[in-house]
């Protein structure tokens, strides 16, 4: 993040603003909206930045710019056509520690302006950090789009209860999760519908029933694969709403900052036969948080019910009688598969697929090799690096053929994405020479082979958003990501 996103309470007090020209006009606009008292510097100003600042109560001193005019300002704004001037004003403020915007250089300022979506008393402000403001102007349209003028009047309605839910409910947890009811809910409803005097009989109801005990609640969420557009519009929002949130080492830090920024993060991961915390103190700290009535967000890589211990979680929960509620995710096979161009299932080659741990107790892995067999089937193999040779062996020697296509995708979804493709013969050498590291998604069957024959054009894209590039060194052809 190169600019921290800050909101300037710039009413009654005074700004500098240096050119009287076009563009010095468009952020007068701005400034005055908020409520700025404008001193405005420049030999001569366009008509209509001086009838602004006649209406507004601003002052035009007709000049050249001189250092002393930062006396005493708040900020300072800089939009003349002359590149000495402006860097001259962006020294100067920057000797004061006064904050400066130098239009359309932004290595001149201090802080830039962003796109604005205005719904005051909701504002919301987009910036590409200097980079692209038609791409922010872009993102603005869109929010626009999404978000009703009445949401600043449910802003305006919230924010006169605030001294009396503050009043009545004095724990912090619990006063959030009242204002997202609230604002969620039924009287968020009625507000956006112009019934406010009913909205405002039901939040003093709601008010009366909240100053009980506070109760917590568990999210178990999947967090998917890798790529944070993988999550669902709920585990975004539940996200949101946790207080706290333990997460594993296959959650991307992308998606960790998708949660509250005050909510507490517990780093709960496990690694290959090394432990941060082991299963039974993770159950034992869901039960105490949410004892202490806090909201906790259980984010878990995947889907929570597939391979990730998530039953053994809410069973545990069940049995002592705390809320939970469970947010399926994008498991790994489908997320991974897809990104590096597989189908997991094809009339012609596969009728089913079939998920299997790979994952090794006592160096051995126990599994009904015998079952394993149907060359009509796929085989998703997760949590099987390390037993990646064994798995091929076995295979083999239960009926499959040494020459059935195999691929191995490594942080798959994610920007570091790699697949590996070979065959139950070829895979294991080519991935010892690779240097693979976990996450990893072993996926067995002729519909590995397709891979090599789709061209990827259009909306097909690999998760950073490039397009398709060379395949491995055996195979060069396909849609490999890169590391």
């Amino acid at each position: 993040m190169e600019y921290l996103p800050l909101f300037f309470q710039l009413r009654d007090r005074p700004v500098l603003l240096v050119g009287g020209g076009k563009v010095a006009v468009r952020k007068a606009r701005l400034l005055t909206r908020a409520g700025a008292r404008l001193l405005c510097v420049a030999p001569d100003i366009d008509a209509e930045l001086r009838d602004m600042l006649e209406r507004t109560g601003g002052e035009w001193r007709e000049a050249r710019y001189a250092s002393s005019d930062l006396e005493r300002v708040t900020l300072v704004v800089a939009a003349t056509p002359d590149d000495a001037v402006n860097r001259l004003v962006a020294e100067d403020a920057g000797r004061g520690n006064i904050p400066v915007n130098v239009v359309d250089c932004p290595e001149l300022c201090s802080f830039v302006f962003p796109s604005i979506v205005d719904r005051s008393p909701l504002v919301i402000g987009i910036t590409s950090s200097a980079r692209s403001p038609v791409v922010a102007r872009l993102v603005r349209s869109k929010i626009e789009a999404l978000i009703p003028a009445a949401y600043g009047r449910l802003a305006e309605f919230t924010g006169r209860f605030r001294d009396a839910v503050k009043a009545g409910i004095a724990e912090e947890g619990q006063r959030r999760r009242f204002w997202e009811k609230v604002v969620h809910g039924a009287v968020g409803q009625l507000v956006l519908a112009g019934k406010e005097p009913e909205a405002e009989v039901l939040v003093k109801e709601y008010l009366e029933q909240d100053k009980d005990e506070p109760r917590g609640q568990v999210y178990l969420i999947g967090a998917g694969p890798g790529d944070p557009e993988l999550l669902t519009f709920k585990a975004a929002r539940l996200l949101q709403e946790a207080d706290v949130v333990l997460y594993d080492r296959l959650v991307t830090p992308e998606i960790l900052d998708m949660a509250r920024r005050d909510a507490e993060r517990i780093y709960v991961g496990k690694r290959r036969e090394q432990h941060a915390l082991p299963q039974g103190e993770i159950n034992e700290l869901l039960l105490d948080l949410a004892r202490q009535g806090l909201c906790v967000a259980r984010l878990k890589g995947g889907d929570p019910f597939i391979f990730g211990r998530g039953g053994e979680e809410i069973e545990k929960l069940a049995s002592e009688g705390v809320a939970f509620q469970v947010v399926p995710g994008v498991t790994a096979a489908s997320g991974c598969a897809a990104y590096a161009g597989i189908p997991l299932t094809h009339r012609e080659h596969a009728q089913s697929v079939r998920f299997v741990t790979g994952n090794l107790k006592n160096n051995r892995l126990d599994l009904p090799w015998q079952e394993f067999g149907n060359p009509q089937e796929t085989l998703v193999f997760y949590m099987g690096l390390k037993s990646l040779a064994q798995i091929c062996e076995q295979l083999v020697a239960h009926g499959r053929e040494v020459s059935t296509p195999a691929a191995l995708v490594e942080q798959g979804t994610t920007r570091h994405q790699r697949t590996l493709i070979g065959s139950l013969g070829t895979l294991p050498e080519q991935v010892a020479r690779a240097s693979v590291h976990a996450p990893t998604l072993l996926i067995v069957g002729a519909v590995v082979g397709l891979r090599n024959r789709l061209e990827w054009f259009g909306e097909a894209r690999d998760p950073g958003g490039w397009p398709p590039t060379a395949g491995t060194e055996d195979h060069p052809v396909g849609w490999q990501a890169d590391s």
